[in-house]
């Protein structure tokens, strides 16, 4: 079983992840740099705060009050946003402190029950006591119309005529036992059959009691999660309102929360105005941005800003808070389809338009290096070495292409030019990659500046090679960004009106102020 055999009344914790699997790194790009997200991000209390204001004196239970309201609104946005939001128990690290105490109380618990059960006569004041604890379970199980089995498991879990039992010498304890392992097996999920049949075969009763409350567990986690499934599409209904609620009330303990919103939304105001006018082809390949410096330019530039963060300088803006490992997966995935795209452009630019058009090439060419890249953010990576791996590789993938489709082999001197320009990516002033980088980026801007069109904006020349990619990320990117415009919009919109009133009433360029 997954479970620990413990007793029951373990803590639970809210998990939304999975373990990760180096080999399914490629597979699953949003879990396989989740571990690495955690280990790298500090955490929003350890960031350094800026104080907007001097600090103020807080109650304990107003402590406790606020940190509660936080913690529902990280549940309930948790739940709508994450469609594989589940339950999972909690895991203890091996040879940690509170797993050796965990372990000791549990065993000394479990001997003390098969030291009663072992006196002359049996003593059975702790299996009662535990009996009870599985019919209360049983009966959580229940909804209100299963008066059938909650009268069942009434009568044939009665404590006090167990009890009596007990004292008279007639308690079959593994009669009840029977009673309970069949309860168990009508009330379960289908995925726990095999478990249930498990507890059949067990014949000692301190293991069969160990054994019964770990499915338990699994069942109230089975239970917990059917809860959160059925709840999601009423809780989406209202989540807007209950996260703003949350937020309002939280902001209205703490006058300075939106301090990091203004500086990041300030930051994208001042990018925009010293950003140089888009190239002919930039503008051509997005005819939807928007270059007056209006609100949703600014908020649309401060968005894309948040794939661009220095996560372990600066501190995230409250309103996004939540959301900062799915925008930093993003960043890392962008990142490695940026070198991807970048090494394919280079590729096909040296066998010309004899592979260009082969799907089968690219997209074999196109996982090779993307396995090579795993774990590009490690600090134990090595960009420089990994690159000339990389292009060795694609040397050899584009020659058995080119003798495979009846083209002459690259000649030895323009083997040498490709893998030097593949190995030249690694500098971070490359022109191919900063030309990818800034493609990927107008694409993500129209996409955001279309609005909630169904229809996806042209891919830029060049991104050709990882458009599926590029737009599966487009696709969560936009879905995360409109969510959390329809939950802050307004107080957005007040600190935009700041800002951009400040800009207007700002003197132009070269004209001295008034006086």
């Amino acid at each position: 079983m997954s479970q620990d055999q413990d007793k029951p009344g373990r803590s639970e914790r809210n998990s939304s992840e999975s373990e990760d699997d180096p080999q399914d790194a490629l597979d699953n790009p949003e879990q396989s740099v989740r571990k690495k997200i955690r280990q790298n991000t500090p955490s929003p209390s350890r960031a350094s705060m800026p104080q907007a204001s001097p600090p103020q004196f807080v109650s304990v239970e107003e402590l406790m009050e606020t940190a509660k309201g936080v913690t529902n609104m990280v549940l309930a946005h948790e739940i709508v946003v994450n469609g594989g939001f589940q339950i999972k128990p909690a895991e203890l690290p091996e040879n940690s402190l509170e797993k050796r105490v965990r372990d000791i109380v549990h065993k000394a618990f479990w001997d003390c029950l098969e030291a009663q059960l072992k006196e002359d006569p049996p003593s059975y004041d702790h299996a009662i006591k535990l009996v009870g604890e599985i019919k209360e379970a049983l009966l959580s199980f229940l909804l209100p119309g299963h008066t059938r089995l909650r009268n069942q498991i009434t009568e044939a879990l009665d404590l006090e005529l167990i009890k009596q039992e007990a004292e008279n010498g007639a308690l079959d304890i593994s009669k009840l036992a029977e009673f309970i392992i069949g309860m168990m097996g009508t009330l379960c999920a289908p995925a726990r059959d095999e478990e249930i049949k498990k507890l059949k075969e067990i014949r000692e009763i301190v293991p069969l009691f160990r054994a019964i409350f770990s499915v338990l567990d699994l069942m109230k986690m089975d239970m917990a999660n059917f809860a959160v499934s059925s709840i999601r599409p009423h809780l989406m209904q209202q989540s807007v309102e209950y996260e703003r609620k949350k937020f309002q009330e939280l902001y209205e303990k703490q006058p300075n929360s939106l301090a990091l919103v203004t500086e990041w939304l300030q930051g994208a105001a001042d990018g925009l105005k010293s950003r140089p006018p888009p190239a002919v082809g930039e503008a051509a390949a997005s005819p939807s941005r928007i270059p007056a410096l209006c609100p949703l330019a600014v908020q649309n530039h401060a968005y894309l800003r948040l794939l661009k963060w220095e996560h372990l300088q600066k501190p995230f803006p409250e309103t996004v808070l939540m959301d900062q490992t799915r925008f930093q997966e993003m960043q890392l995935e962008l990142d490695q389809l940026i070198f991807t795209g970048a090494v394919l452009l280079v590729a096909f630019n040296a066998a010309g338009t004899a592979l260009s058009g082969l799907q089968g090439f690219t997209n074999k060419l196109k996982t090779a290096i993307r396995v090579l890249l795993t774990g590009q953010h490690l600090p134990s990576f090595n960009l420089t070495e990994t690159l000339a791996t990389i292009s060795e590789k694609v040397c050899a993938e584009v020659n058995g292409s080119l003798s495979q489709h009846g083209f002459t082999p690259l000649t030895p001197e323009k083997e040498a030019v490709l893998k030097g320009q593949i190995q030249a990516l690694a500098n971070p002033e490359n022109s191919i990659c900063k030309l990818i980088d800034s493609r990927t980026q107008i694409f993500l801007e129209s996409y955001l500046a279309s609005g909630y069109q169904k229809s996806i904006p042209a891919v830029p020349g060049g991104l050709g090679p990882i458009q599926r990619e590029l737009e599966e990320i487009a696709v969560k990117y936009v879905r995360l960004v409109n969510y959390n415009k329809m939950v802050f919009s307004p107080y957005y919109d007040a600190v935009l009106r700041n800002i951009l009133n400040k800009e207007e009433t700002a003197p132009l360029p070269g004209k001295p102020e008034e006086e």
